[in-house]
């Protein structure tokens, strides 16, 4: 059943693993299907690079497995996806990665201030990439401790553990854990080459500002 759909996180933990967002068995991918509202996830402990779609588990939003051709289980981190796709009704794909420069500073729980304008795409409402405090993965207090951070942000990081990028878009939720890993690493070195003193970052306001520009005309409606 949903074969697109499982086709699509595939996608997105191949993706995910390709650039470096995740290396051998870590992290987790899901999409949320907008006609039966079931969440397709990957399995647990199983490297990326062998993944099919038959291997992808599908649930409903009460954690019922629905599907499992392969036998596997879902990633036990499920619940967070559920939780998550349960707080933003707009939400239809969910990346989780351990990017090593974004998950240095969940270590620190240090939240990640828009440092470059680029932050305006990870819809950051106060500012900054928030940090959900530490749960136990495999836990409810790991899955609730994700659902206040993200009604703020389409990314966030999760204390001593990594990051979560959300879209309505499969292809941009990876995008968006991308981008999480790049504002860490420009974060960082600002950090270093600044001895320490924090750069700050863009006020919520002016990310919030940006539009296309209106000066640029197209022929024929175009």
């Amino acid at each position: 059943m949903l074969e697109i759909q499982k086709q699509y996180v595939v996608d997105m933990a191949k993706k995910s693993s390709e650039w470096g967002l995740c290396k051998h068995k870590a992290g987790n991918s899901s999409v949320r299907d907008k006609d039966s509202g079931y969440v397709l996830v990957t399995p647990t402990t199983i490297d990326k690079k062998l993944l099919t779609i038959r291997d992808i588990v599908v649930m409903d939003l009460d954690a019922n497995v629905i599907e499992a051709d392969s036998g596997l289980r879902p990633t036990s981190e499920c619940l967070m996806h559920l939780e998550i796709y349960k707080a933003r009704p707009d939400v239809f794909a969910i990346s989780h990665t351990h990017s090593i420069f974004a998950t240095s500073f969940a270590v620190l729980a240090k939240p990640i201030p828009a440092v470059v304008y680029e932050c305006a795409i990870l819809n950051l409402k106060d500012g900054v990439i928030p940090v959900a405090p530490y749960g136990r993965p495999g836990t409810p207090d790991l899955s609730n401790s994700v659902i206040e951070p993200i009604k703020r942000a389409d990314a966030i990081l999760m204390e001593k553990h990594g990051a979560i990028a959300v879209d309505k878009d499969p292809y941009e939720a990876v995008l968006k854990a991308a981008y999480i890993e790049e504002m860490a690493e420009i974060y960082y070195h600002a950090l270093l080459i600044n001895g320490g003193k924090d750069p700050g970052g863009f006020p919520p306001e002016e990310l919030q500002s940006w539009a296309y520009p209106s000066q640029i005309k197209f022929k024929n409606n175009f």
